[in-house]
Order: structure tokens, then sequence, then C-alpha cells
């Protein structure tokens, strides 16, 4: 399945895509759900560093991660900072736009593969410095997640 993104891939100033194989074929809104079930430690911490410094900017916060989900959203709900644009088995995309630039985070389940594709699009000079520490803490932070993600199934 194609991921989607928030602009032409020629367009991005920021894409990335990483992906497990599963155990078990699995809905990514279930992936999602089990990759929020724990969150990474000093995540939170980084949201907050996050937040105060956005915030001088003018630039709102997300406030982070909240675990899994409950419920099924629909599209227009938060799941966390994030508005749902599209939720159905194989797709889940989510996306947070501010002055300073826009991300489209797309969670694409096909078979027994699970790959996770982020894509931004910057609008000013305050969100190309903003990208200079998040453009790399984002890969590790979801290269962390998928790989704890990668044992805890395993386990299962």
């Amino acid at each position: 399945m194609q991921a989607d993104l928030v602009a032409p891939r020629e367009e991005l100033d920021f894409y990335d895509a990483r992906g497990i194989d599963l155990p078990r074929p699995m809905t990514a809104l279930e992936a999602w759900n089990i990759a929020m079930r724990k969150p990474l430690p000093g995540v939170a911490l980084a949201f907050h560093i996050r937040d105060a410094i956005s915030s001088l900017f003018g630039v709102k916060r997300i406030g982070g991660f909240s675990g899994p989900q409950n419920r099924t959203p629909i599209v227009g709900d938060k799941l966390d900072f994030f508005l749902v644009e599209r939720n159905e088995p194989e797709c889940l995309t989510l996306s947070e736009r501010d002055r300073h630039l826009e991300v489209v985070t797309c969670i694409t389940t096909h078979g027994q593969r699970l790959t996770i594709t982020s894509s931004v699009k910057v609008h000013n000079g305050f969100g190309k410095v903003y990208m200079i520490p998040v453009a790399p803490a984002h890969k590790l932070i979801v290269s962390t997640m998928l790989r704890r993600m990668q044992r805890e199934l395993d386990g299962d």
C-alpha cells in the first residue's frame, strides 16, 4: 500500500520510512496501539522540552503521546496531538499542521509488513531550525519503537 505524504516526495523537506515484519497480520490501528502501549523512556521529557522552546516562538504545544487508544478514531478525531486523516484496516494517516511545518505520519500494514512513513513540509525559518534536531531524533525514536515492538511481538 502506498503511504500518504504531506506533499509530493520531491517537494518534501523530510522523509523517513521504516518497517518491520510482523508475526501475524494486523490492522494499522492495532499496530499503532501496540507501539504506543509502552512509551519509550525519555520521549515525554523530549516533548516537554519541545513544547517549552517552541511555545516561545508561537508554536502550539503538542503534549506528546498518551498510550494506546481504547476507541476506534474516525476521520477528524485526534489521536494524541495528531489529526486522523484516514483510518482504514491497512492505513492510518495522522497529521499535525502548524505555521512552521506540516507533518504526515502514515502507518501501513500489508500482510505481515508494518511500515511507518513520516513526511514534513517546512514553511519558514523556524521550521528549518526546528527540523535540525528533530529529524535525527525522529529516526532514532521510530527505529527504537519498531525494535521494541518487534521484540514484544516475537515474544508473544
